[in-house]
């Protein structure tokens, strides 16, 4: 069953409630619009706080869309890409995407001009369609780009290497276009994060997106009652398909734009979300708020909150121990997932597990998972190794990529590249990125074992463990710490904190700055070993 007819199923049902709401606090403004009196005013430029869509215009807009496309020729296996920031019209793209046949192709709005005229030919994209903040980066290789594409700009002032949204969906029909659609056809590419190079592109079968959208929805046990909170972009696998939980419930989510505390917390409070994603980063930062006294639980409306969960990287258990203390009520979960396994949840913890806080958890719904070695072969409970996962979510393969196809995939299992170990429980643990495990004096360091320890000190506010060049170890463990905002902290006092960690485990370098991230809160470690690497190398040479 192809996500789509649970779109067209809410438009039936629940034609006049709400589906989605936009909030953008930088752009406030008191009234309260549809998208409807949005299409009115929408060319004097202004920009509503807040704007909303129900379940029918929902469907309508994906339809007009879908008509559009097939207007100018796109068919079953073609592919449109998206290139624009989260708000009112992304999801209806999408969708009017997917009802054609076509495949959808989000772009991380993040990419570079070049980037995104490399994903647009490794994906042999059709079309792109973009916003207003992406016009300097497409025309830098216009020229290019639409010498086979058609480019389709939402917003005002259209360029003019790009045709406008509006004025080619103005007159198309707002009924189904009718295209047979099955769990074997083609629906998405996502993209890998590019950490290491240029992006793989991660081919996806509809079933992959169904089973996403159940699976959600079952978790986190999403009800017609519940509303949902999204701010990651939902160019990601883990933002939509978390969202696509309210899709199969029929239930009302929330587009905020805005990280800051005080933003999540008045969204929480005047949306009546009952489910809120966070990364850590967000968390940490809503957690010193209330430690600093800059905001406070009695200013917002917060009962109605069951469920915080956390995605996309390691959770220190420290923050979610903290977390309890101000919000003993909330249920927790965290998530792990790929987008090559149509993002969270092929590994979940689950409500009922928060005793096993630091766990990644148990096979999520309709998964399956193992631990190998560098052979392949299972290893015993307790042992670290890769993890590799089984499910009707695994990716078809990487676009145009035989040999990492190869790599990634084995028997239908696929091989995730991160280390983890399972307990004597059958909780499954992530140690490490494989790529990350640093090789010190023949001991092998899970950089991720030091960083849970070193968030665990109270002036610690972030922190990422790299490994560099060292003559005698051949490398060792560098603790990049952030420190807490009005607070000082030296190396001494890291130094004598991590006393308590097995000598080997030790930091031998601790370096005192801020800690990158990208969109999806991961940290981005080859930027800190290209960074600090490269450094002491400089410096070294410079000695000589």
């Amino acid at each position: 069953m192809p996500v789509t007819e649970y779109l067209e199923r809410n438009a039936r049902l629940y034609p006049d409630e709400v589906a989605l709401v936009e909030l953008n606090p930088e752009e406030r403004d008191t009234r309260r619009m549809t998208w409807k009196e949005f299409d009115l005013i929408q060319p004097t430029g202004f920009k509503p706080y807040r704007r909303e869509i129900t379940w029918s215009v929902f469907d309508e807009k994906a339809n007009r869309f879908a008509n559009m496309l097939i207007s100018r020729g796109i068919k079953k296996g073609d592919k449109v890409a998206i290139l624009m920031y989260n708000c009112l019209e992304w999801l209806p793209i999408y969708f009017g995407v997917l009802k054609t046949g076509a495949i959808a192709v989000p772009f991380n709005f993040r990419y570079s001009a070049d980037e995104i005229l490399y994903c647009a030919e490794l994906a042999e994209v059709d079309i792109i369609v973009f916003g207003p903040a992406f016009i300097g980066r497409l025309e830098t290789n216009a020229d290019r780009l639409i010498q086979h594409r058609l480019l389709i700009y939402v917003g005002d002032n259209c360029p003019s290497f790009a045709e406008s949204y509006l004025e080619l969906v103005a007159d198309c029909s707002s009924l189904s276009p009718e295209i047979e659609i099955t769990d074997d056809d083609f629906g998405a590419i996502y993209f890998s994060s590019g950490t290491t190079g240029f992006p793989k592109a991660i081919l996806h079968k509809h079933q992959s997106l169904t089973q996403a959208a159940q699976m959600e929805q079952i978790h986190h046990k999403t009800g017609r009652d519940d509303v949902f909170l999204c701010i990651p972009p939902l160019y990601h696998t883990g933002a939509k398909f978390h969202w696509m939980g309210s899709l199969v419930a029929g239930s009302k989510s929330v587009l905020l734009k805005g990280t800051k505390p005080e933003t999540i917390l008045s969204a929480v409070s005047s949306e009546q979300c009952t489910i809120v994603w966070l990364l850590v980063p967000w968390a940490q930062d809503i957690l010193d708020a209330l430690d600093r006294g800059d905001v406070k639980l009695s200013d917002y409306q917060l009962d109605q909150w069951r469920l915080m969960h956390i995605g996309a990287q390691p959770v220190p258990p420290s923050l979610i121990r903290r977390w309890k203390e101000y919000f003993p009520h909330h249920d927790y979960d965290t998530n792990y997932g790929l987008s090559e396994s149509t993002g969270p949840g092929c590994v979940h913890l689950g409500l009922e597990n928060i005793h096993k806080v630091g766990a990644i958890g148990v096979p999520g719904y309709r998964w399956e998972c193992k631990i190998v070695d560098e052979d392949g072969n299972p290893v015993r409970q307790g042992e670290v190794g890769e993890l590799c996962v089984k499910g009707p979510g695994v990716m078809t393969c990487y676009y145009n990529d035989e040999k990492a196809t190869a790599e990634a995939l084995r028997d239908g299992w696929l091989f995730t590249g991160d280390m983890a170990m399972q307990d004597e429980d059958g909780f499954y643990f992530l140690v490490d990125r494989k790529k990350d495990v640093i090789v010190s004096g023949g001991e092998n360091l899970y950089p991720v074992q030091i960083e849970d320890f070193l968030r665990s000190f109270e002036k610690v506010r972030d922190v990422a463990v790299i490994g560099l060049p060292d003559r005698r170890l051949g490398e060792k463990a560098a603790a990049i710490i952030e420190i807490r905002e009005g607070m000082t902290c030296t190396k001494e006092e890291i130094d004598a904190f991590c006393n308590q960690l097995p000598r080997y485990k030790r930091p031998k370098e601790v370096i005192f700055a801020d800690i990158p991230r990208n969109s999806t809160g991961k940290i981005e470690k080859p930027k800190l070993r290209e960074r600090y690497g490269a450094d002491r190398l400089v410096a070294k040479e410079n000695m000589a």
